[in-house]
């Protein structure tokens, strides 16, 4: 459009100058000793224009001439530029994706051949992030200490280095060093949103829940936090403060400083019924309980409604059965009332409310109040039962089978004492006196599995009844046994045995012959090899 507008001028300005000498002709005359020259009026005009285009022709061409080797070193700045800004898309790319050894090599390689500062500061601080994925936090450190270098006293670079260390430092799981860099920025008096969410992260994992409070009051006012994840930091830190203050009166200055809102939040108000309860205001932590729970049913502020004083039973079962008949099946709810019931002594309400929440929900907590209900009514069986319930819903217990034993061994053959100079004796004058045996009763196929927490008396459902132990048995004279013998015991093939070395069946006992007297031919040494006894 501009260059039409100038075009359209010029093109007026030639005609008008056109018509003017047109009606006015005339000689130009030019006296330059010792020549006279006389042109018209028209050539001279021509002549003006051609030399002024001439002279501004020139003086563009001397400038474009002088100007070349600024051009060039514009020429050379932006090809580096490109080549930067190539290296640091590879890089942040690399990073975006997670592949970090291939990002910190193009930005280890930007940082060693840009010029600029602000680009070395942010390859810098891209290198150490990167470093950071790659778990190497020396190479970390060595990034952040020359992105700290390069940003020098410019106060934005400084920031920017510093909030990217908080970041990293936090990652690794050290708040107290991220608290360190964090520090100068708020002496500075910088309060960006960032700033002030890292500030949040660090204090909240070293637990300063005094700092955390009016941090994240102040990123929820100016919506830098969202509603709900600010709503539970402020519930979990303004609990923490009650319960600082509980034993002496911080906490009542703490309460106050609580707005409306803040003190219908579950931890709050359980935190500040707690602190009412310490002081002895019972009717001011129901009110808070009673305020919550209208705000929001919340099962854990249900069960610390249920645990009042005696003198407090009327007024809150009269409000828990307005919740019941709102929610007529929910179990916590139903075990509430079962538990004001048992504090204000009503035993059969107590009773039923409670196997109606059992009935729903069989947890450990109800089946241990219905045990202690039958405890205090007498009821020991029932009692026990519901304890035993409560500790099995409680906690993962093995379920063993009903309780079993090996068949006896057959000690026939074995020696009965060891003498220093023959070895071993079984021979009735030198055995021992006699050993009572008792057998362990055998085992019924069809016996049932029994759980032995829950069921303690499943053994005896096994137990024959009016079975008597075994009389006692004395153990027959046995003849010395060669110790060769006894440990020589090595099972041998079916195969290669004869009739006369079959091992004998399974319930039938070696004859005397065999187990007797040993043969010296068959004594180490002889050239008759042994039989093994299995």
């Amino acid at each position: 459009m501009r260059a039409w507008f100038w075009t359209l001028l010029l093109a007026a300005v030639a005609v008008a100058v056109a018509v003017v000498l047109r009606a006015h002709p005339g000689n130009v005359l030019l006296l330059v000793s010792p020549y006279r020259i006389e042109v018209s009026l028209t050539l001279a005009v021509l002549l003006l224009i051609g030399l002024f285009v001439a002279i501004y022709v020139g003086l563009r061409v001397l400038a474009w001439l002088v100007s070349i080797p600024e051009r060039m070193r514009a020429w050379r700045g932006r090809r580096a530029q490109a080549r930067d800004h190539e290296l640091l898309e590879r890089g942040w790319i690399g990073l975006l994706e997670g592949r970090y050894a291939h990002a910190e090599k193009d930005l280890t390689k930007l940082l060693e051949q840009t010029k600029a500062r602000n680009r070395r500061v942010l390859a810098a601080l891209s290198a150490a992030r990167a470093a950071q994925g790659l778990g190497e936090f020396v190479r970390r450190d060595i990034m952040l200490d020359r992105a700290r270098e390069y940003a020098g006293t410019d106060a934005g670079l400084s920031e920017a280095v510093a909030t990217v260390t908080a970041d990293l430092l936090l990652e690794q799981g050290h708040p107290e060093r991220a608290l360190e860099v964090l520090a100068p920025l708020q002496d500075g008096g910088a309060r960006h949103l960032h700033t002030l969410r890292l500030q949040l992260r660090a204090e909240r994992a070293l637990g300063n829940h005094e700092r955390v409070f009016p941090l994240a009051r102040g990123l929820l006012r100016r919506g830098a936090l969202d509603r709900d994840e600010a709503l539970r930091i402020i519930d979990v830190a303004g609990a923490a403060r009650l319960r600082a203050g509980i034993e002496g009166e911080g906490w009542r200055v703490v309460w106050k400083d609580l707005k409306a809102e803040e003190r219908l939040l579950p931890e709050i108000a359980l935190a500040g019924a707690a602190a009412f309860e310490s002081a002895g205001e019972a009717d001011e932590a129901a009110r808070t309980l009673e305020a919550a729970i209208a705000h929001r049913f919340d099962h854990r502020l249900v069960a610390a409604y249920s645990r009042g004083e005696a003198a407090q039973v009327p007024r809150r079962l009269e409000r828990a059965e307005k919740w019941l008949h709102q929610r007529p099946t929910d179990p916590e709810v139903l075990s509430a009332l079962g538990m004001l019931c048992l504090t204000g002594q009503l035993w059969g309400q107590a009773e039923r409310y409670l196997l109606r929440s059992v009935e729903r929900r069989p947890d450990a907590r109800t089946h241990a109040l219905l045990g202690s209900l039958y405890d205090r009514l007498d009821r020991q069986g029932d009692a026990v039962r519901h304890w035993r319930l409560a500790t099995a819903a409680s906690m993962a217990l093995p379920v063993l089978a009903t309780d079993g034993a090996l068949p006896a061994a057959d000690t026939h053959a074995d020696p009965s004492r060891v003498d220093p100079e023959s070895g071993f004796l079984s021979d009735a004058a030198e055995a021992p006196g006699p050993v009572n045996v008792h057998p362990h009763d055998p085992i019924p196929l069809d016996a049932p599995a029994a759980d032995y927490v829950l069921d303690p008396d499943a053994r005896l459902q096994t137990e024959t009844p009016g079975a008597d132990l075994a009389t006692p048995a004395i153990r027959p004279a046995e003849a010395p046994v060669d110790i060769e013998d006894y440990f020589d015991s090595a099972p041998i093939p079916i195969a290669g045995m004869d009739a006369d070395d079959a091992v004998p069946a399974s319930g039938t006992s070696t004859t005397p012959a065999k187990q007797g007297t040993a043969d010296p031919a068959t004594r180490p040494g002889s050239d008759e090899p042994r039989r093994g006894k299995s």
